[in-house]
């Protein structure tokens, strides 16, 4: 029996240049179906994988036929199967919200306090991924969240320790690959120190080299301990490693230099979006895509806009034709990628039958074959079994296990083990069983990593669920100027006891009418109790609040746990991950 090595090096040798750099592509595209737009990419370019977002789902059920239909394509045209991603990291960032068992996120994992509640949830997550046929995950979040203002960040990280980041980071990475899925640590170096969103501008982080080592790098050299099978690159300028205006995606020196060299991973780097404003703005998506390949980039992450896509492959073939990336350049990464794919099982799904095209360039493609290298002892693994994609095979769903009842009792788990009690100078809790008006401000767009959310869900209801005689109101945040009059009204409303406000990023510049209105309510003199359901760092701009909770997201299953908490039916056990610096 061939072994992996073998095929890969076959493989390998019979690639042409256009198919070595579509292999260094990975694309996002708009729709539902495998037809029209991508399925016009994937005919005319042998891009290396695609990646989802909301806009291309609408039930795991059509999910599943959607991956099916892409390997179908890329079968079809002659090409290597496709890396299929997602960013799925959980609680408040995950493209797949319904008929699944949706992991709460990072942050709150972090407050249950378990590492293996985080490989446990990795690990499920993983397997209902398995079933839909994505076999990459953008995540886990390995950033070290250690700025209250950070707009990107926040509740995806697992905190502000490197220590239990690297902890709960290493287990999470082990909790999907053993399901089967290639797991990307992100965003090296570390975006968690910046009150920057990089889909937006350049972030600068200034910290000296000591610092980088001592906070950032600490969960990443972690994540190259345990076998991350992809790294993520940030879109940040980090001076104290690049001596040149560079984001890290862009430099030679950290992804070759630091990453490569001195942290000695050996994995797939893959860049963050390059549609992005920090890249596209600052140094244009296409010619940053050679760049990003100079520097030391795998796979190069474009995830809207095909001509961009077409473009960037094209200036990448030219650069080679140029001579200014060498072709045993793009034989490094491509046997990278075709290295991690045949773990991940994924070259056992080509078919002997589909021609392949002979690239004449084989001699240079292994002078480094003598070296025992990290990348060689993975092929000496036997691939994690792969779902056949073909229609004549058993569904993914039959082999993976999706919205099974198990699953959905290790989410409920966490999550109640998750909600944090802050604060309760007032003996507010549990709730006293009298009318409570509840008012919810509603989850909201606060960053392109967020895509869309469910806005349906209230604590009112939840609490409702535990039996609280509750006045339900739900509010948008930049509406509550003009619905103060309604809100005070039914706050002041004789019948109502107690009061209960669910904030959503009150501690945000836009958060300032969030913070006026408990601030009205609070001259009620009826007892208040405020639930952040998102970021902890609320608390900093309500000081005077003597009730408080982190629920750390605002999903039906959180919003569930912090009810049956908040009435006493379960205990609060939840750790605050970060500090909070009341003033």
């Amino acid at each position: 029996m061939r072994s992996l090595k073998d095929t890969v090096k076959q493989r390998l040798g019979q690639m042409s240049l256009r198919d070595k750099i579509g292999q260094m592509l990975l694309c996002g595209f708009h729709g539902t179906e495998p037809k029209d737009e991508v399925e016009k990419l994937l005919r005319g370019y042998p891009m290396g994988g695609v990646v989802y977002f909301a806009r291309n789902v609408v039930s795991p059920e059509q999910v599943e036929r959607l991956s099916s239909g892409l390997q179908d394509i890329a079968q079809a045209s002659g090409n290597v199967p496709l890396w299929v991603a997602i960013d799925q990291e959980g609680g408040m960032v995950a493209r797949i919200t319904q008929g699944i068992a949706l992991m709460p996120g990072q942050m709150a994992i972090a407050a249950a306090g378990s590492r293996q509640d985080a490989y446990e949830a990795a690990r499920i997550s993983g397997m209902e991924l398995r079933s839909m046929g994505i076999n990459m995950n953008f995540a886990p979040v390995l950033d070290v969240n250690n700025n209250a203002n950070n707009p990107v960040i926040g509740v995806r990280s697992f905190g502000e320790s490197p220590e239990a980041v690297a902890e709960f980071g290493a287990a999470t990475i082990a909790g999907f690959q053993n399901a089967g899925i290639a797991a990307t640590a992100k965003h090296f170096p570390g975006h968690g120190d910046t009150d920057t969103d990089s889909h937006l501008d350049l972030p600068v982080i200034t910290h000296d080299r000591a610092r980088v080592d001592q906070v950032e790098l600490a969960p990443f050299r972690a994540a190259v301990a345990e076998g991350t099978d992809a790294m993520m690159s940030a879109h940040i300028y980090f001076p104290a490693l690049e001596p040149e205006r560079l984001p890290v995606t862009l430099s030679h020196a950290v992804l070759t230099g630091l990453l490569r060299k001195e942290l000695g991973y050996e994995g797939m780097i893959v860049t963050d979006c390059m549609e992005m404003n920090a890249i596209a703005v600052h140094y244009g998506t296409v010619d940053a895509a050679v760049l990003a390949v100079e520097a030391g980039a795998d796979m190069v992450l474009i995830s809207h806009t095909a001509e961009l896509q077409m473009q960037a492959f094209e200036a990448l073939m030219g650069a080679v034709d140029s001579g200014r990336i060498s072709e045993r350049r793009i034989n490094e990464s491509v046997k990278r990628l075709l290295t991690y794919k045949a773990k991940r099982g994924l070259l056992e799904m080509e078919s002997s039958a589909v021609p392949v095209r002979q690239s004449g360039n084989a001699a240079e493609l292994h002078s480094d074959e003598e070296q025992r290298s990290v990348m060689e002892r993975v092929l000496d693994m036997e691939p994690v079994p792969v779902t056949e994609h073909r229609s004549t095979s058993a569904s993914a769903s039959a082999l993976f296990r999706r919205n099974d009842p198990m699953h959905h009792e290790v989410a409920r788990r966490i999550s109640e083990k998750s909600i944090t009690l802050v604060r309760d100078t007032r003996d507010m809790l549990p709730l006293k069983k009298e009318r409570t008006l509840v008012i919810t401000v509603a989850a909201e767009v606060t960053s392109i990593a967020d895509e869309q959310l469910d806005g349906v869900a209230t604590l009112g209801a939840a609490l409702s669920a535990q039996g609280l005689d509750v006045v339900d109101l739900m509010v948008a945040a930049d509406e509550i100027a003009i619905s103060s009059a309604r809100l005070l009204q039914a706050a002041e409303a004789e019948d109502v006891k107690q009061i209960v406000v669910g904030t959503y990023n009150a501690g945000s510049p836009s958060g300032d009418p969030q913070c006026r209105l408990i601030g009205w309510v609070r001259q009620l003199g009826k007892p208040l109790a405020v639930v952040a359901l998102r970021s902890p760092y609320d608390l900093q701009k309500l000081p005077d609040v003597q009730t408080y909770i982190a629920a750390y997201e605002s999903r039906p299953l959180a919003m569930s746990s912090v009810a049956k908490a908040m009435m006493g039916h379960i205990p609060f056990e939840g750790k605050l991950p970060v500090s909070l610096e009341v003033v």
